[in-house]
């Protein structure tokens, strides 16, 4: 198993075959406990709580910064108190390993 916070996110043209569910639950096991998935294997998502509003601003910002520089956006929503942040790959209707790359970097970053 390579660890994903090495890997880069691969181009996202159609190409880049989704995930099994074997292969969603292996690379799951490499995250944050509070990710979830939701029941169709199509996103990835983790809510963040803060005390306060700033905070959830900076980290949403920080999930923009990441996203960007790997070429794989998240959904982000955030207010006072909370950041919650979704990974999915539209253009496949179902997880890809971007969404799991880009999670663990999320995850490496605010560890």
């Amino acid at each position: 198993m390579t660890d994903l916070n090495s890997k880069s996110c691969a181009a996202c043209e159609g190409w880049v075959p989704p995930l099994t569910d074997a292969q969603i639950t292996e690379m799951k096991a490499q995250l944050d406990p509070n990710w979830e998935i939701d029941d169709e294997g199509k996103s990835l998502s983790r809510k963040f709580t803060f005390k306060g509003y700033a905070k959830a601003v900076y980290h949403a910002n920080l999930v923009a910064f990441l996203s960007d520089k790997e070429g794989h956006h998240a959904d982000v929503a955030f207010g006072w108190g909370y950041c919650h942040v979704t990974y999915t790959s539209h253009e496949l209707g179902r997880l890809s390993e971007n969404d799991f790359i880009c999670a663990s970097k999320l995850d490496a970053a605010v560890a």
